[in-house]
């Protein structure tokens, strides 16, 4: 199935003094959190495939896509137009946890499309609108099932901005603007690899758990990312989550992989972890997985994990039908060949462009797997160089984020539809930018 570009109107800008965006209102009434649009001074009014438009007629190539929330490229036409059917009858929008026909649609899907053909048998939790919902939800039933409070979590890894989600965060800013200064009943380990280099957190681990005067005991779960994005893209080896899943196995702890924007596609299998052969105990899913930008979060386990009574974890907007609606549009995705097919296409044009990058100035650093790559400027420049090139990009109408620990890394991600057209743009872009040519 091909998701087709059209390209939109033309919109009559909006313009302040000497011809500059018309900020005012937000400036005059928005809070000071605010952050992207201070790196993107842009009022946006319209987006198809990878193409934002702004309301001065600027036309932008965006290699952000709503942080990973936008796979499948914004206004894809074969969800939209389930989206607009529904719309159109009248469908119901808003159910709680209540029975309905797109809930039941979406799960069907869920089940035929993706977790049946790679032989995952999972319980749906719709546990709120965000991925940060979802990471509260496997927090607590994990502590729930097992009886055990503490959680391991590693270095580097990024879950959510809430309080439950901040405590197996580590990023420091972030921990620090929530008020989580405190261990909270998790433990830090140390990834396979960041900042500092590789590093055997599974000895670690091991050793923490056989030794029993370590001061550790061992935990309810242990959440991971298949591949750290906030914390600068590291991807875990195959191996090394082969071996987190042994270790948890051997001890009754509970896996958690957080796919909230590693998932639905991302890396060129719908699940990261796919690559591993492993089998997580519980996965979060958020993000893309509406396949429209809508909110909708899954937090999904092992039957044999459903310990819940009715209404013990609630939410007013668990259950947002539109989103289902589109979610069953974009499960169904993965069950055409011409798409999956096509999945490996830009990859490599990503791929080539690291190979190059490191070839020309070899104290830049390449990471990533399938859809994402990681620019690591770290040894090149650091974080102000990162800011120079996404700076330097928008203004040559490309949009990319940066990540790590002092936003060193400059963080690619194209919709896994992108037009080699639109690609072709933004890797031009990042080539000017970095090598100069």
């Amino acid at each position: 199935m091909t998701i087709a570009f059209t390209p939109p109107p033309v919109v009559v800008p909006s313009l302040g003094a000497a011809g500059a965006p018309d900020v005012d209102v937000f400036e005059r009434y928005e809070s000071h959190v605010r952050s992207y649009c201070r790196k993107f001074p842009a009022v946006f009014v319209r987006a198809k495939g990878a193409r934002l438009y702004a309301e001065d007629g600027r036309v932008f190539t965006d290699f952000f896509c709503g942080a990973g929330s936008l796979n499948y490229g914004h206004n894809p036409d074969p969800i939209k137009a389930r989206i607009t059917d529904y719309l159109a009858s009248d469908g119901m929008m808003h159910g709680l946890d209540m029975y309905t026909a797109a809930k039941r649609s979406f799960l069907e899907a869920l089940t035929e499309h993706i977790l049946r053909p790679r032989g995952l048998d999972y319980t749906v939790q719709f546990s709120g609108p965000t991925g940060a919902d979802a990471v509260e939800a496997a927090l607590k039933l994990a502590r729930k099932a097992t009886g055990r409070r503490g959680v391991f979590a590693f270095g580097g890894g990024y879950h959510g901005m809430t309080r439950g989600s901040l405590a197996v965060t580590g990023n420091g800013r972030a921990r620090r603007a929530g008020g989580v200064h405190g261990q909270d009943e998790v433990t830090f380990i140390p990834y396979e690899d960041g900042p500092q280099g590789p590093f055997d957190s599974i000895a670690l681990i091991e050793r923490l758990l056989a030794d029993s005067s370590s001061g550790v005991e061992a935990p309810a779960a242990v959440i991971v990312e298949p591949l750290q994005m906030e914390g600068g893209v590291y991807p875990a080896s195959a191996d090394w989550l082969r071996r987190l899943r042994a270790v948890t196995e051997r001890h009754g702890i509970l896996l958690i992989c957080d796919e909230i924007q590693s998932g639905c596609g991302r890396t060129g299998t719908f699940f990261a972890f796919e690559e591993s052969g492993i089998v997580p105990d519980m996965v979060t899913v958020s993000k893309s997985i509406s396949g429209y930008g809508l909110p909708l979060a899954l937090t999904l386990f092992r039957p044999g994990l459903d310990v819940w009574e009715p209404g013990e974890h609630t939410g007013t907007f668990r259950g947002n039908q539109l989103a289902f609606v589109a979610a069953t549009a974009a499960a169904e995705l993965w069950s055409d060949p011409e798409f999956v097919e096509r999945l490996p296409v830009p990859a490599r044009s990503l791929t080539a462009l690291g190979t190059e990058l490191t070839a020309a100035e070899p104290e830049i650093t390449v990471r990533g797997r399938g859809m994402v790559l990681g620019i690591d400027l770290g040894r090149a420049g650091g974080g102000m160089r990162a800011e120079e090139v996404q700076r330097y990009a928008f203004e040559h109408g490309l949009i990319v984020e940066l990540s790590g620990r002092d936003d060193e890394v400059i963080k690619i991600l194209p919709p896994l539809t992108v037009t080699p057209e639109e690609l072709d743009h933004g890797i031009g872009v990042l080539r000017a930018a970095l090598l100069g040519r």
